[in-house]
């Protein structure tokens, strides 16, 4: 299997997944302190939202490099 195979199956599955979860949210640490033998931190849960626009690219741009490898 070659490079542009790969590549295009992970464009696709890439694709597929943002436009099935729509995005994905991650745990930043934000805050910390230390008073003698408190630690205090704070946690900011935070979200990163994917255009549908970029999962149908993802998809469509996938499809073509495995239709344009079988080609060649």
């Amino acid at each position: 299997m070659d490079a542009q195979k790969i590549v295009g199956i992970l464009l696709i599955v890439a694709g597929a997944l943002g436009l099935g979860y729509g995005g994905f949210s991650y745990t930043r640490q934000t805050h910390q302190a230390d008073l003698g033998p408190l630690h205090l931190s704070v946690d900011e849960k935070q979200r990163v939202n994917i255009p549908i626009w970029a999962g149908i690219g993802a998809v469509v741009i996938g499809g073509l490099l495995l239709v344009v490898g079988r080609k060649g």
